[in-house]
């Protein structure tokens, strides 16, 4: 049975093709502006232009678009529900505020503590942000867990690669089994590693091939079922376009 949908396609227009109100769970990293403001400075080596560097995986989205996206984020998710946005503190004064506008309610950040010290030039980075959004009104499934979430960086990965622990700890509080966790900016796929593994649905996006190749890899290994998660009986009223499947 698929428990598995993936999608090349604009973040945006990915989005556009879900039926509104049919996400349980929203979790995503996008590749945010200030990554190239970091790289141009040269602060962080990782993100130069080589063959080992994240600058040739992805398109960058810009902070001009970010309105767009969580309109269609808002959409999406269903009435009572979460949504994670992982950023760096630069991204996060920008991105609050348009979301708010969006309509989701901004609880507070929680910090990901990546357990070692990165690069950088003033007070070397350690942590990153998740910004924890609410559409509705959902409580936590467990409210002993802290705001500071640990779990050491990956290393020799999938460039800005996530660690799986990080997104299985946001599924576990905001989702149930069975639920569909969504991520339109798909990158190294953990986000969707987490939720197989967690007996979740999964639909990703990413415009990059090497990102399908790898995060496919990746959930074969864990379970992932690829299929139709979505019926056509789903569209919305408006003929919203279907998704644009990506298949082996």
């Amino acid at each position: 049975m698929a428990n598995l949908e993936l999608a090349q396609l604009d973040a945006v227009e990915w989005l556009k093709s879900l039926p509104s109100a049919s996400v349980d769970l929203l979790i995503t990293d996008p590749p945010y502006e200030s990554l190239e403001k970091h790289r141009a400075v040269g602060t962080t080596t990782r993100l130069k232009v080589s063959a080992g560097s994240s600058n040739p995986w992805f398109t960058v989205f810009p902070n001009a678009r970010f309105a767009e996206l969580f309109s269609e984020v808002y959409r999406v998710l269903e009435r009572n529900s979460h949504f994670y946005l992982m950023c760096d503190q630069e991204t996060a004064f920008v991105a609050k505020p348009i979301a708010e506008n969006a309509g989701f309610k901004f609880w507070k950040p929680l910090i990901w503590d990546k357990c070692t010290i990165g690069m950088g030039y003033h007070y070397r980075a350690r942590y990153e942000f998740v910004l924890f959004f609410e559409k509705g009104k959902r409580k936590l499934n467990d409210l002993g867990i802290a705001d500071v979430l640990t779990a050491p960086r990956v290393r020799g990965g999938y460039p800005a690669e996530k660690p799986v622990a990080l997104s299985e700890t946001l599924i576990l509080q905001s989702s149930s089994a069975g639920g569909l966790v969504v991520d339109p900016f798909m990158g190294s796929g953990s986000v969707g590693v987490a939720a197989l593994k967690l007996s979740r649905r999964f639909a990703g996006n990413d415009v990059s091939d090497s990102s399908l190749a790898h995060a496919r890899a990746r959930f074969a290994q864990v379970g992932g079922h690829e299929g139709r998660l979505f019926a056509a009986a789903d569209a919305d009223p408006a003929g919203q376009r279907r998704l644009a499947l990506v298949r082996p």
